[in-house]
């Protein structure tokens, strides 16, 4: 069993190391079940759907002074069935890519070549973190799937790190 932290790493600004068994709090997760099913306008990313609940919530209760209540709330279904994804883009960004990067590359463990696609792909990318609610030990921690789902069925596997190019 390989490590189950993976890191961002290469041509950006600020590498960074993701730990996905913390993914399953992240508002930004999506069903792998339903997430490729579903019409999706181009660009579309799922953290704007998330932001719009919250600014719609806050309308509808009136502005409060900002506090970190930590609200955390997790379904026990996300837990224990759903097979869950994040999208990669946000961590892209936070990593701040050079202006003269143009791939990235998915270092896979074990006798798996490497993987790299665009950088665009990339941030229009899902990582898959969970299947039927378990974490992906054997040929995780996570699984590289085109925003479109076309390789649904096959997904990258056995990622260990991300290195922009």
């Amino acid at each position: 069993m390989s490590s189950m932290i993976v890191s961002i790493r290469g041509l950006v600004k600020h590498p960074i190391t993701l730990d996905p068994g913390v993914w399953i709090f992240d508002d930004r997760k999506v069903d792998l079940n339903t997430y490729f099913l579903e019409e999706r306008e181009e660009g579309y990313d799922p953290s704007f759907e998330q932001m719009g609940r919250a600014w719609d919530q806050q309308r509808q209760m009136g502005a409060k002074p900002q506090s970190n209540g930590n609200r955390i709330h997790v379904d026990k279904k996300d837990l224990t069935e759903k097979s869950l994804g994040v999208p990669l883009a946000p961590f892209l960004e936070n990593a701040s890519p050079l202006s003269h990067s143009e791939s990235v590359r998915f270092v896979r463990h074990g006798e798996y070549e490497d993987f790299s696609c665009s950088l665009e792909e990339a941030k229009k990318s899902i990582l898959g973190f969970s299947h039927k609610g378990k974490p992906l030990k054997e040929n995780g921690p996570i699984h590289f799937y085109y925003d479109d789902g076309s390789n649904y069925d096959h997904p990258v596997t056995h990622i260990e790190s991300i290195i922009v190019e």
